[in-house]
């Protein structure tokens, strides 16, 4: 809906006309949606250059006050409304769509909690528990070989968006991989940021997209080296050296590595960030193999980033829990945390493994080898009523859509979590899932 201005608007500056703007909509007077004058009509009104009010909407933009609309004008910004994991499962529908991790495959918390002997933590206390640092500085220090800190934070989502808040401006453009995961696209809208879509194949982020979002002006690079979500795709080691030759040539680059599968995961850690840049961090959370309501993430980064960080998680006001620490640390040591660590990675591949064969059998491509919680399947035309008739036959899956960072170009697709399907049940689910594509005269392809 279009407002006429009847001299709502006022101002002869574009800091003048952003501030009335701004009061409006505190006071209720303009709402979400409703579009504002068009530029010319309103620089006409307020006897300004157009270039005025241009700039004044674009202010208005890159705060989140407004959005863009291309031809249909610039239009006050709600709340977006983001897609997330864990989507729910009617009866009798086994949930492939959740992205979460396998229950069974947890470690048993509450029996560690029992003989803890935790200790209360006052104001005052050091933010990363001493043990649990030694531990994750042993853990980290030989695949980055160069100079860093460790801080902790709630889990890699809000790692990202720390480490983001600490370099960038709203406005700044970040290059992220599309297909992409769901938090970090919730992430860049929420904060303001322009996202510069970078394409992924089977061995991970394209180096000649990630070139091209950076010419493009993008000042941070947000990538998985390995189990990317949704597609299951990781950094060849050929891969990993193309993209540290692209962000060699930029030094200034934000560079995120976002390791969430790290000790679960069945392929090595390939490290993408050259030693020429200067801001960067490598992101290892613990939810998918320790379980998703333990909110911590170990953040290795350069001195200036970790102080940067330090200072948003004071020690007196925000640290990480020291229960939640601790926890963490008696779940990753000795030898029996390794030893569930290395069943569940073993499950997880070949749950992956046994759908991939299933599939192909019926002539269903899937790229790679997919590591991780889910398979990335894509088909020549758009996949909901597949989506549809896959819940009909008792499968709950999910639509590609939500995973395109910028654009819709992954209706085709879909994403089945692996983490949640037996090996004996992969060759009934892919039967069903060839019978109804074929129904629907859908035809899979080789993603690209």
């Amino acid at each position: 809906m279009s407002i006429a201005n009847d001299r709502r608007i006022t101002g002869s500056t574009a800091a003048d006309i952003v501030g009335r703007v701004r009061d409006l909509v505190a006071a209720g007077e303009l709402t979400a949606g409703e579009t504002l004058p068009p530029i010319r009509e309103l620089a006409q009104e307020l006897g300004v250059n157009r270039n005025t009010v241009a700039a004044a909407y674009r202010l208005l933009v890159s705060t989140g006050a407004a959005e863009a609309r291309g031809r249909a004008g610039t239009a006050i910004a709600g709340v977006p409304v983001l897609a997330r994991e864990g989507a729910a499962s009617p009866a009798r529908v086994l949930n492939l769509a959740s992205g979460n991790p396998d229950p069974a495959l947890l470690p048993d918390a509450q029996s560690v909690l029992a003989r803890l002997g935790y200790v209360p933590t006052l104001y005052g206390t050091p933010g990363v528990d001493a043990e649990l640092g030694d531990w994750a500085r042993r853990s980290l220090g030989a695949e980055l070989e160069r100079e860093f800190r460790i801080v902790l934070a709630h889990g890699a989502v809000d790692a990202v968006e720390r480490l983001l808040t600490a370099h960038l401006s709203r406005g700044d453009g970040v290059a992220v991989e599309d297909p992409c995961f769901l938090s970090s696209i919730g992430t860049l809208r929420l904060n303001g940021y322009r996202t510069h879509p970078v394409a992924v194949d089977e061995h991970g982020m394209t180096p000649e997209a990630l070139a091209a979002a950076i010419d493009e002006g993008a000042r941070a690079v947000i990538l998985t080296p390995r189990a990317h979500n949704p597609t299951g795709a990781s950094l060849s080691a050929r891969r990993a050296a193309e993209l540290r030759a692209v962000l060699e040539r930029h030094p200034h680059v934000l560079v995120i590595e976002d390791d969430h599968f790290s000790a679960i995961s069945a392929e090595p850690y390939r490290r993408a960030t050259p030693a020429t840049t200067n801001r960067w961090a490598l992101v290892r959370s613990v939810s998918k193999f320790l379980g998703p309501d333990l909110r911590l993430a170990f953040v290795a980064a350069d001195p200036d980033t970790a102080a940067r960080l330090e200072t948003r998680l004071n020690s007196g006001t925000n640290w990480v829990s020291h229960l939640l620490q601790r926890l963490t640390l008696e779940l990753l040591s000795g030898e029996r945390a390794e030893a569930e660590l290395a069943r569940a990675r073993d499950v997880y591949a070949a749950r992956a493994a046994a759908l991939v064969a299933a599939l192909a059998e019926r002539g269903i491509p899937v790229a790679g080898r997919p590591d991780g919680l889910n398979v990335w399947i894509e088909f020549d035309r758009p996949s909901e009523r597949l989506v549809a008739a896959l819940a009909e036959r008792g499968w709950q899956i999910r639509s590609g859509e939500p995973f395109a960072s910028e654009n819709r170009r992954h209706r085709n697709a879909v994403r089945v979590t692996t983490a949640a399907l037996a090996e004996a049940s992969a060759p009934a689910f892919a039967e069903d899932l060839a019978d109804a594509a074929a129904r629907l005269g859908l035809a899979a392809r080789r993603p690209s």
